[in-house]
């Protein structure tokens, strides 16, 4: 298995992020449930699981602050 691209998951994470936490969480949560989603789609399931993982992290960090619930 080919060792996942970094750059790539980062730019990936980076262009989702700008679009505000909000849209970042209901992706997550559409990823969480096995879901897909444009930034994903092409990403093998490591690549995947990386991305899911650095979402969930970089979000972590704000707690319950623009939660969907």
């Amino acid at each position: 298995m080919p060792s996942p691209d970094q750059s790539r998951i980062d730019a990936r994470v980076e262009m989702l992020c700008q679009q505000g936490c909000r849209l970042v969480r209901i992706q997550i949560a559409t990823l969480e449930a096995g879901g897909d989603i444009p930034e994903t789609q092409d990403l093998d399931p490591c690549e995947r699981a990386l991305f899911l993982a650095e979402l969930q992290q970089i979000m972590a960090v704000y707690g319950d602050a623009c939660r969907l619930d």
